[in-house]
């Protein structure tokens, strides 16, 4: 699958098969090592991409005049 961009659903998908494969230990050495340097590579993508989602999060909450109000998502009261 290398080469082609693939969504946040479809990396997950991949990196859980690449798992499976490399947890049932079949593959032969040099498959498991391009598995792994994969499955880094996607895991790295997916935590991109949750990154983002992550910062465009917003909540909207009711402001002193009653008005909505944005405040940013990982905000503790």
């Amino acid at each position: 699958m290398a080469g082609k961009k693939l969504n946040f659903e479809q990396s997950m998908a991949r990196l859980e098969e690449i798992v499976g494969l490399l947890e049932r230990g079949e593959a032969p050495l040099e498959e498991s090592l391009a598995l792994f340097e994969e499955g880094t590579k996607l895991m790295r993508s997916c935590s991109e991409l949750l990154d983002k989602a992550e910062q465009k999060v917003a909540l909207l909450k009711v402001g002193p005049e009653g008005q909505p109000e944005e405040v940013p998502f990982d905000v503790e009261e």
